[in-house]
Formats: structure tokens, sequence, C-alpha cells
């Protein structure tokens, strides 16, 4: 086994993280959530990342998005994980996609991948990657974050769960964002996405909820 994974083993068996070397995920975006999802993946040692991301790295970025920086403005989000995968783990493939997830090209997208984690910030994108998921019968983890708050669940295949987290009318009014909930919240998908990528038991079709400010956290459904 590899040196940099001994620290893994007590948690991971080794059979696991083999396993985990073996497995394709897809990440949709790479901003606040994805930027931390990747570096995640990459040091759990996930053998092959997609991450997909039309946008570029803007000012309102810097308080939050690991992979942004004042040298980083006007990047390429993609690029720049592909850049930041290269130095963390260059043995994972690293998969980059400069376009953002839409209709025409969601099912291209996740073709061939064990997991897919939702890293994006619109219900409608969401809606669109949920569908493609369910149609190609691939596990959705969901994430998202608003201020002091987080949450993350695991949608499978067939779940409606996507539709009752945002009903039909809901839209999103707030972007305010803190440094520290988009890794609080990467790390329970990333852990979500760990036991189901390793055939560990997982209780599905619930709403994993963090109110970080009351340090709270509750499940639903």
């Amino acid at each position: 086994m590899e040196e940099r994974y001994i620290r893994n083993l007590g948690a991971l068996t080794e059979q696991e993280c083999a396993l985990l070397h073996t497995k394709t995920v897809f990440v949709a975006g790479c901003g606040g959530l994805g930027g931390y999802l990747i570096e995640m993946l990459l040091r759990l040692g996930v053998g092959t990342i997609r991450a997909a991301d039309g946008d570029a790295f803007e000012a309102s970025n810097l308080n939050r998005q690991l992979l942004s920086s004042p040298q980083t403005l006007g990047q390429s989000k993609a690029e720049a994980a592909a850049e930041r995968a290269a130095r963390v783990n260059p043995d994972v493939h690293f998969i980059p996609v400069s376009r953002f997830v839409t209709e025409e090209n969601a099912a291209e997208l996740i073709q061939g991948c064990d997991a897919v984690l939702d890293a994006l910030d619109n219900i409608r994108a969401r809606r669109i990657l949920a569908h493609a998921c369910k149609e190609a019968g691939i596990p959705m983890i969901h994430g998202a974050i608003c201020g002091w708050s987080a949450q993350a669940a695991v949608i499978m295949p067939g779940d409606d769960l996507i539709d009752r987290i945002y009903p039909e009318g809901v839209s999103l009014t707030s972007k305010t964002s803190l440094s520290f909930t988009p890794p609080f919240c990467a790390a329970l998908q990333t852990a979500l996405c760990t036991r189901l990528l390793t055939g560990r038991p997982l209780e599905t079709g619930r709403l994993y909820m963090a109110d970080l400010q009351d340090m709270e956290m509750e499940s639903i459904f």
C-alpha cells in the first residue's frame, strides 16, 4: 500500500482503499463546495474524478472557495481544479470540463461514474442533475450551504428526495456564504460518498441538516 494512504487504515480497510482507487466520481461545480469535495476525494484516493464548471473565479469567491486566490481571479474554475489535482495527487486521473451542467450535456458528463456529487448553486441545475442520475441509475450525493447552515443527502435512482427538498415554486433568496460551511458540508458529502463507494451500510433518502450557529444537527424524511 502506498505510504500516502497509510493513515486511512483503521478507519478504512486496505481492501476499501484499493476499491476507492477503482471508482469514478463526477463533481458538479468547482466553487465553494466543489473545491473542497475535489480536495477530499484527491486525498482519499478516488481513482478518477471528473469535474465540471463553466465559471471563472471572481473576487467575491475569495472568502470561501479553496481554489480561489488573487492569482486565480479570471481563471476557469475547472482548469484551476485540474492544476490543484496535479499538485495534490498526480496519481488520480482528473478530468476537467469547463462547462455548466445542462439538460443537453448532463447524461454525457455523468456517463460511466459510480457516484455524482452535487456542488451546484441553483435549484434548476440540481433538478437536471438529479434527473440525469435517475435515468442513468447513478446515486447522487446532494449538498448545499447558506450562511451558517449546511445540508447533505444520498439520493438513489428512483428516489424523489430532490423534489421534497425543493418543491415546485421554491427559490433561493440568499447567497450568503461563510468560510467554514463549504468544508463542513463537503466533509458530510464525502463521508456519505465513501460509505456508498465502499459498500458500507448507508441509510438513503434522508436529508442531514446542520446549523453551525446553534451547533445542532438533525435528519428528516
